[in-house]
């Protein structure tokens, strides 16, 4: 578990990240943190939810590294760490790669399937 800086350790696992990004409000906490940091009043206005139903999100967003947050006097701000997507979208891309790579060898075989059906009188 990640202390109140935002750092989440080598636990932060990426079916952790997935499944903080599996939900639409905080999907949109990353996208908008991803304009500029925000405090929790300015993130949560956007929202027509109770402030600690939303600080929860803010809570597992952290938990996995995606944010990270600092508080002054009495105002806590909310930082995007990018780490935790490039991670995500490293796997995404590597299992894009593998698709593609068998998708590729499916064509080939099929070609050479039509090749040989041609061939024959």
């Amino acid at each position: 578990m990640p202390n109140r800086s935002g750092s989440a350790g080598p636990d932060a696992s990426i079916e952790q990240v997935f499944k903080a990004l599996a939900d639409p409000t905080r999907r949109e906490v990353i996208e908008r943190l991803g304009r500029a940091p925000a405090s929790t009043s300015e993130l949560a206005a956007g929202f027509g939810m109770a402030l600690p139903s939303f600080q929860q999100h803010l809570r597992v967003l952290e938990s996995c590294g995606l944010v990270s947050s600092h508080k002054q006097g009495r105002v806590r701000t909310y930082r995007l760490r990018p780490a935790p997507l490039e991670r995500a979208a490293g796997w995404l891309d590597q299992q894009r790669r593998r698709w593609e790579r068998r998708l590729d060898q499916l064509d080939d075989h099929l070609a050479a399937m039509r090749d040989a059906d041609d061939k024959e009188p």
